[in-house]
């Protein structure tokens, strides 16, 4: 707990100093580019048009679900994953990325995690507006249930912050990890109900592994907000699931923390 306590002590004496980082690491990420960050949209978009353009017209699984059509249902469960993914990948070499950060200043290691997730989370915010576009230009107009989207979009930045501050100390220890995280992406991306609806699943045990997915999770809640129109604490199990999965990830993230700290700078 102290540990965790100094973590958020320190998010709270450098917040401006967070939020000035997390617009620069923008800017630097898409820097030299013609296009500069719109290809943080356009890489998104071209994805979901192939998967759309491969499932329902190369494998001719185009269907509505629940009156909604199937582009639209693959969208709501691929915009979280979008910044789910950035947040696996790029969060797990937040520290080795800003290095001078913790070699050349002295800056709290906790918070470097926190502003590149700031930076994709920024991101994701215009992602859901193209998406909230695409749903009324196609009749589907967001109803009283998107006001549950906010919850989903903290329970998810705060899972994949503490995920990051895990995964990145752990990188910085050693690269192989960070190539180890990156090779699991695209498994975690078939094995999570993106694709296909986890409720459909008939083998017990493995949807019982599926509650515990938070991945699926989102993506499971951002169809509830979208589609099935249903309310978060309508969810029960899946919540419960989730906040078991929150909680050892934060004391995963705080270990991995406490017993790295000191030698990372040295090791950098």
């Amino acid at each position: 707990m102290k540990t965790l306590f100094e973590i958020i002590k320190e998010h709270i004496m450098w917040r401006e100093q967070i939020l000035k980082l997390a617009k620069a690491d923008i800017v630097k990420t898409y820097s030299g580019a013609a296009l500069g960050w719109a290809w943080a949209i356009i890489k998104p978009t071209v994805m979901v048009l192939v998967l759309w353009f491969a499932f329902s017209i190369g494998l001719r699984a185009n269907r509505d679900i629940n009156g909604c059509p199937y582009i639209l249902w693959i969208l709501a469960g691929m915009v979280p994953w979008f910044y789910m993914s950035e947040m696996i990948s790029q969060g797990t070499g937040a520290i080795l990325k800003y290095r001078y950060l913790v070699t050349k200043m002295k800056f709290p290691v906790s918070t470097i995690p926190t502003f590149v997730g700031l930076s994709k989370l920024m991101i994701h915010f215009f992602i859901i507006g193209i998406m909230l576009i695409i749903f009324i230009i196609l009749g589907h107009f967001p109803g009283k249930y998107i006001l549950q989207l906010p919850i989903y979009l903290l329970l998810m930045v705060i899972f994949f912050t503490f995920w990051s501050l895990f995964a990145s100390m752990l990188s910085a220890m050693s690269k192989d990890f960070k190539n180890l995280v990156r090779s699991f992406v695209t498994p975690i991306f078939w094995l999570s109900g993106i694709m296909y609806d986890v409720n459909s699943i008939e083998v017990g045990w493995i949807k019982i592994l599926m509650l515990f997915n938070p991945v699926s999770y989102f993506a499971s809640g951002y169809r509830n907000t979208f589609i099935y129109e249903t309310w978060i604490w309508q969810e029960r199990i899946p919540f419960i699931c989730f906040m078991i999965m929150l909680l050892v990830m934060i004391v995963a993230a705080t270990w991995a923390y406490n017993r790295t700290v000191k030698e990372i700078p040295d090791i950098l």
